[in-house]
């Protein structure tokens, strides 16, 4: 299920990053950064109150200057405000209500989007007269805040819980869920045409629906098999304007985040000709975290001389640079001639169903049994790991939880042994596994 996602936004210097900060490091709750996106952390999920959402920091706004890097910034934020559901407008509350503050809140009324504004920096009572002339911005009340001395808060988090939209039941009935299938990738790797090749066979496209954020489009369609999809395309995520613009890159990644969080299985489209760069490796690990399943695209297949091997080569290729992902089919093809388009959406099935695969309690026990048969549990300080017995907890992904001894005795590397073990006996092709250790009694 999607979370929401709140925008922060102002113009320079008035604490966005700090607020951001505060919320993201003290670990609120549940508040997850997301790997490989930024080296600086823009982007955070959070929990209060019940309710879990996103939380995206922008750079500061100045809606006059033409300077090429105030002007990118401008755009970095519009775009993170287009995906937003709420938005937090951060004032100085030190130095006052500004021209430009009355430019950006101009601004934000022409989004329609829930907004608070928030009056930052309210460190001490003699402030108190600075916040009643943020009313002249037409915004509704102005929230005082000290981001730096965690004054405050509570109170804003919970006026952001009010504007989110509201929650929905997670569905996964068999016979009503619709497949949530996000196209994702660099610009210009093929994404609209492999979405425009797989509506272009059917016949049974239900409707479209407007996006949910900028350059992503939604369309619902229902396969020759009754299977119905929902196609979740990020096409037209702007291309950076230079390799230094690591800024603009982000918000590309933003919005490959909005379309993962939303789906049940993501295509990772890769281009043949320049196989697996730094940027697809960060949105495979943005695919993983997300707990989603996933299948690797090897898109214009068409341009590649080929020989007997070199698929395979190049399948080895792509899963070696993706070690984290080996679990993950990979399929060659072209979406500008439809060559070996038709295997797309089988795939997508079979991976969703790997997805929500369910093991009974017992075979998963004779399955770990034979496991620690073939390869006794590791001994740490004089003490063995002991496995009692394991269940699963959940699906989508899979999600097993183990009662061990002593959290501390079960290594990383034995710990993939027995998901390398469980993918054997289950298949579990195209979906990452999850485990949870839980200490069912101490050893003396």
């Amino acid at each position: 299920m999607a979370k929401p996602l709140v925008a922060i936004v102002g113009r320079p210097n008035v604490g966005k990053s700090t607020f951001f900060n505060k919320i993201a490091g003290r670990r609120i709750s549940i508040v997850e950064d997301i790997p490989g996106v930024t080296r600086d952390r823009v982007y955070a999920d959070v929990e209060w109150m019940g309710r879990r959402f996103s939380m995206v920091d922008t750079g500061g706004l100045d809606m006059r200057s033409e300077d090429v890097l105030l002007s990118q910034m401008r755009r970095q934020a519009e775009i993170a405000m287009d995906t937003a559901d709420v938005i937090c407008f951060f004032c100085d509350g030190r130095t006052g209500m500004t021209p430009d503050d009355e430019d950006i809140a101009n601004y934000l009324r022409k989004t329609h989007k829930p907004l608070l504004l928030v009056v930052n920096k309210m460190d001490h009572m003699g402030l108190n007269d600075q916040l009643y002339e943020y009313y002249n911005l037409g915004l509704g009340d102005p929230i005082a805040i000290s981001a730096t001395n965690m004054l405050g808060l509570g109170d804003l988090l919970e006026a952001i819980v009010k504007e989110l939209p509201p929650a929905q039941e997670d569905e996964m009935e068999d016979e009503e869920h619709v497949i949530q299938l996000a196209l994702v990738g660099r610009p210009n790797v093929g994404k609209s045409s492999l979405t425009n090749k797989l509506l272009g066979q059917e016949r049974t496209m239900v409707s479209d629906i407007p996006g949910t954020t900028r350059d992503a489009i939604d369309t619902l369609f229902t396969d020759t098999d009754g299977t119905r999809f929902n196609i979740i395309d990020t096409a037209g995520m702007r291309k950076k304007k230079a390799v230094e613009d690591e800024s603009l890159e982000r918000y590309s990644v933003l919005r490959s985040i909005a379309a993962i969080d939303r789906c049940d299985v993501a295509l990772l489209l890769i281009d043949a000709q320049t196989g697996v760069t730094e940027q697809d490796t960060k949105i495979a690990g943005l695919i993983l975290n997300a707990g989603k399943a996933v299948i690797v695209v090897v898109n214009k297949w068409d341009a590649i001389e080929k020989d007997t091997n070199t698929m395979e080569q190049m399948r080895k290729k792509i899963l070696g640079d993706l070690k984290f992902m080996s679990y993950a089919p990979v399929l060659f093809l072209s979406a500008l001639t439809g060559q070996r388009v038709n295997n797309v959406l089988g795939a997508v099935k079979a991976a969703f169903e790997q997805y929500r695969k369910r093991i009974p309690t017992g075979v998963l026990n004779e399955a770990l049994a034979d496991a620690q048969a073939s390869l006794q549990p590791p001994i740490s300080a004089g003490r063995r790991l002991k496995i009692y017995y394991a269940t699963q907890q959940s699906v989508c992904p899979p999600t097993f939880v183990f009662f061990i001894n002593d959290e501390e005795l079960m290594h990383f590397a034995y710990e993939r042994y027995l998901e390398n073990q469980f993918r054997k006996s289950f298949g579990f092709q195209g979906t990452p596994i999850r485990f949870i250790l839980r200490e069912k009694q101490k050893d003396n």
